[in-house]
């Protein structure tokens, strides 16, 4: 069990140290740093002003040392200030990480509690009429992408309703109200994906011989479903509940602007839009930084899981 968790350990810090490589990497490519920081690209600017500039951002050393200075910026907390209000990224990350964190868990919390009782039930009543009418669930919620849900759910709950808000976050019992449309729209979506792979999961142990045997020997047939079926059949749920939680986090960026919610996605579209570029590589590593941990703790969920896996 330690040589498993050393292990992914190790690889997570890799996968870190490769994130830093790259965004640092690409934020040379761009082009000279002190065109980003000083105003119309430094037009106007003097020699030794455009140098001092240079060694302000330790343009003047080393590209190695700049890598490390950066990283050891970076791991102190400070990922430099918004081109733009001149406002520390680490404190407008601050800002808007809660609200995208809340929506993810919501989301996934939705997709979860509705794509796998579904999906348990469409394979325990396969040919059924319950099977059928959770297949068309699955078909349509992968067919149809995000943003149309979105825009649709507007349109119905916030537009001829009225019954719900159509964007932004409200605070009070507002802000509740203001996670259905956002959440519902990530999670329902999901729940299709859940749906489809719970029930051919289930549908394999089902078929196995194993719980053939324990059919024949008499066991009840919830017993058979929830303690031989759906444990065994959990691992590729869960597999894909990391990926979807990941997603959530990571790539709210289209629901977050169809919503106008006050997350990292948005943040990080309107970074792009004003070529804020500080604040773009640090949502780039919170992301970065989200998708390990996730990962990290699906893999310790596998162990315990399935002992096969820590063993081999």
């Amino acid at each position: 069990m330690y040589k498993f968790l050393i292990r992914r350990l190790i690889f997570s810090i890799f996968t870190l140290i490769g994130a830093t490589i790259i965004v640092f990497t690409l934020s040379r490519v761009v082009g000279d740093p002190r065109l980003l920081y000083a105003q119309e690209g430094g037009y106007g600017l003097s020699d030794q002003a455009w140098d001092d500039l240079g060694v302000m951002l330790g343009l003047d050393k080393p590209l190695i040392v700049q890598y490390f200075l950066w990283v050891g910026d970076v791991v102190s907390g400070d990922l430099g200030e918004s081109l733009l209000g001149r406002v520390e990224v680490s404190k407008l990350i601050r800002q808007k990480a809660p609200n995208t964190l809340q929506l993810g868990l919501v989301s996934w919390a939705i997709a979860t509690f509705i794509g796998i009782p579904l999906g348990v039930l469409s394979a325990v009543k396969r040919g059924s009429f319950w099977d059928y009418l959770g297949r068309a669930f699955a078909l349509l919620g992968q067919a149809a992408p995000p943003f149309w849900i979105g825009i649709m759910a507007i349109l119905l709950f916030a537009v001829r309703l009225d019954w719900l808000p159509a964007g932004g976050r409200e605070e009070g019992i507002g802000g509740l109200k203001s996670f259905i449309l956002p959440a519902g729209t990530l999670g329902l979506a999901a729940s299709a994906s859940y749906l489809r792979l719970t029930r051919s999961a289930m549908l394999e142990i089902l078929d196995s011989e194993f719980v053939k045997l324990a059919r024949a020997k008499g066991v009840g047939t919830q017993l058979v479903i929830w303690k031989h079926a759906f444990k065994n059949a959990l691992i590729p749920p869960l597999t894909l509940s990391a990926l979807i939680l990941v997603g959530f986090i990571t790539g709210t960026v289209v629901v977050e602007t169809v919503f106008t919610w006050p997350g990292l996605g948005r943040l990080a579209v309107t970074s792009t839009n004003e070529n804020d570029f500080p604040v773009m590589t640090g949502v780039v590593l919170v992301f970065a930084l989200m998708y390990v941990i996730i990962n990290l703790i699906t893999d310790l969920t596998y162990a315990v899981v399935d002992p096969r896996i820590r063993i081999g």
